[in-house]
């Protein structure tokens, strides 16, 4: 089972979307630099990304099965992200890129109770 977990929006001013998202829709800052931040807006997540590093996506959570198994589907290398996540980046016949998330054991941006199965 897949779960929808945060959709990806570009921009080139990271401080002023985290502004923004906070003031206007009580976006809650799970964390922010100055080349990304990753906020919970309600029951989901946005991901304010710089063109250079990411595409705008919409990224699904799955388990560690899910991702290796679609990685080795797809041919692709699975990327160790920095704040220790680990994906994939496919595409949807459309051309839209959606992104497979496994999130660790108790990592700080993952929802308990919501695990991929």
């Amino acid at each position: 089972m897949f779960s929808l977990d945060h959709v990806a929006i570009q921009t080139h001013d990271i401080p002023g979307m985290v502004k923004y998202y906070v003031e206007n829709f009580d976006a809650q800052v799970l964390y922010e630099d100055p080349t990304w931040a990753f906020l919970r807006l309600g029951q989901g997540k946005i991901a304010l990304v710089s063109p250079k590093q990411h595409p705008p996506h919409v990224a699904m959570r799955v388990s560690l099965a899910q991702l290796e198994s679609a990685a080795m589907k797809a041919g692709k290398p699975i990327d160790s992200h920095r704040d220790g996540t680990q994906g994939i980046y496919l595409n949807d016949p459309a051309g839209n890129v959606v992104e497979l998330i496994y999130y660790p054991p108790g990592h700080t941006f993952y929802d308990a109770g919501k695990e991929a199965v």
